[in-house]
């Protein structure tokens, strides 16, 4: 008896496991009508998303702009790619982060994680050309994946 009840328990374990594997790489989505990966949250969640998205989206305006400056401001410059790094991810809901597919995760992560090495460059004393090859490098990422996801909350869609 108790050795069905070892092996029922390890079996659960095991279909538990592998579910939550399947659902952290493939997250909750759907296939959407334009061809994107859709991405189902509820509306907060859809909101704090695109928040951080904007947020991404002004750091790299304020450091395209520094750079173009004649005596760019470097502390000002670092400074916003810092508050975007992995500081600003380690702020992310966790049922938030399940919801999405990995390769979105994976993305998101590596722009964070090259904002934090933007602004060491930064501080290093990079040339503003180099800081826009790297913000180009990132900014690829960031068609790459709006081209491949949309987020779906039962609202309108923009």
């Amino acid at each position: 008896m108790k050795s069905r009840l070892c092996v029922a328990a390890v079996g659960l374990w095991v279909l538990s496991a592998a579910a939550g594997g399947w659902f952290f790489v493939k997250g909750w989505t759907t296939q959407g009508a334009d061809g994107r990966t859709e991405i189902l949250l509820a509306a907060s969640e859809r909101d704090q998303i695109l928040g951080e998205m904007r947020q991404l989206l002004k750091s790299v305006d304020a450091l395209i702009r520094a750079a173009g400056d004649s005596q760019p401001d470097r502390t000002a410059m670092a400074q916003a790619a810092r508050a975007v790094g992995m500081s600003m991810a380690a702020d992310t809901n966790p049922a938030i982060m399940a919801k999405l597919p990995l390769p979105f995760k994976q993305m998101g992560m590596s722009i964070h994680k090259d904002m934090d090495a933007l602004a060491d460059a930064i501080v290093q004393n990079e040339t503003p050309q180099q800081v826009l090859q790297r913000l180009a490098s990132m900014t690829a990422r960031c068609t790459t994946c709006h081209d491949l996801y949309r987020f779906s909350s039962g609202r309108s869609r923009d």
